[in-house]
């Protein structure tokens, strides 16, 4: 499936939360659709009734193969796109909470030393890499590697090795229960292993000003890849100076008329490359010492950006279609015990051999504080994470 061309055809409204939750349900597990506003498209209007028995309902889902799904839950989408959603067993000896770089390459060496391994991700597996356009660090690949494609060999390899990978499937506790621990899944689900690894990864920081928690998933996202075909021909503002921000940006200037880059600091973060990467765009720009007050909204739409200019005090409104935020990451740890400890930031905190206060846990890549956050660095540690946990099997 390509951008060019969806085979899903989402139709809904702005202001209707359900639809909201359907497209970030399908961007997570990177689905590519078409949106139909019907209030902006009379024809859709028609459409949605004409399936719905002359009622307005939304979202209303069609896919290629002629199959409606009208207001459906994340469980029904996941049925609909063939995502396994639930595991096999209810023990294994290694369950890995997490399918990016840490965990998928963490699971390569278990299952090659015959332990039988389980990955539960909450979203779709390859994690953040595959929302990357381009990785030009990642070893082996001299002329650089797409996201999307990296993700795939990892998840390939995993499964050509046995591991058994189960998508859309959210841990909200891990606990023990005498010599063994059970994760706990957000279905009521209950999974045994001799171990756990932690490779959950990081979420994108949100601004937390007035209007953008309204926004999301309409007009401000956090995935170019995902989102930035919607964008062609308009303007965009992305949100944040640092290497994401630049290298989404220059995903988005392939379709957006306009791209504007806005850091809070007065110097921008990202590499040198990157910064003569985007100087070289003739539709891009990049603004310094500014920052973002709120988001003007109006009937679940953006029309207005206020920006504070750092230097005069001064608050502009800017008017662009879309806003893109990479302002830095925050741990995927709220769903661990207490008995897990995490620094102030709420990373966890690990050992010489990256076991967690909880005996048995193991952490490995962004989640773990003091890791590098690249995903070199956290496959790296996923391979490593699995050799202290063969030791720590051996011990038992």
């Amino acid at each position: 499936m390509t951008v060019d061309q969806p085979k899903i055809t989402v139709y809904g409204t702005t202001w209707c939360p359900d639809c909201r939750r359907a497209k970030q349900f399908l961007a997570e597990n990177r689905i590519q659709y078409v949106w139909v506003d019907i209030e902006q498209d009379p024809s859709a209007v028609a459409t949605v009734e004409q399936i719905n028995d002359g009622k307005r309902i939304v979202p209303t889902i069609v896919f290629g193969d002629g199959t409606v799904l009208v207001e459906p839950s994340n469980e029904e989408l996941a049925a609909q796109l063939g995502l396994i959603t639930a595991a096999k067993h209810s023990f294994y000896d290694v369950v890995i909470v997490g399918g990016g770089p840490a965990g998928l390459m963490a699971a390569i060496y278990t299952a090659r030393e015959r332990l039988n391994t389980l990955i539960l991700e909450r979203g779709t597996a390859g994690g953040q890499i595959a929302d990357t356009q381009m990785l030009d660090n990642f070893p082996g690949f001299d002329e650089g590697i797409p996201g999307l494609e990296l993700a795939r060999r990892l998840i390939a390899q995993a499964q050509r090795f046995g591991v058994e990978i189960v998508q859309s499937s959210a841990v909200d506790d891990i606990g023990r229960d005498g010599r063994y621990l059970c994760v706990h899944t957000a279905d009521g689900s209950e999974i045994a292993a001799q171990a756990v690894l932690i490779a959950t990864g990081s979420r994108y920081r949100r601004l937390n000003v007035p209007g953008e928690k309204e926004l999301i998933g309409s007009a401000v996202h956090f995935c170019a890849v995902c989102d930035g075909p919607f964008y062609r021909d308009k303007d965009v503002l992305v949100v944040g100076g640092g290497n994401s921000g630049f290298q989404e940006g220059l995903f988005l200037s392939r379709f957006a008329r306009q791209v504007t880059i806005v850091e809070f600091l007065p110097q921008v973060r990202a590499s040198r490359l990157l910064q003569e990467k985007v100087a070289e765009q003739p539709n891009m720009r990049v603004i310094t010492h500014h920052a973002i007050q709120a988001f003007r909204t109006g009937r679940g739409k953006l029309i207005g950006v206020e920006v504070l200019d750092r230097a005069s005090g001064e608050v502009q409104t800017w008017r662009p279609d879309g806003v893109f935020i990479f302002i830095g990451m925050e741990p995927n740890t709220d769903f661990l015990p207490a008995e897990i400890e995490r620094d102030r930031w709420g990373f966890i905190v690990t050992r010489s051999n990256l076991e967690t206060t909880m005996p048995g846990v193991f952490a490995a890549g962004d989640v773990r504080a003091g890791s590098a956050k690249q995903a070199a660095a956290a496959a790296g540690e996923g391979a490593t994470a699995a050799l202290m946990i063969r030791e720590y099997l051996h011990g038992r």
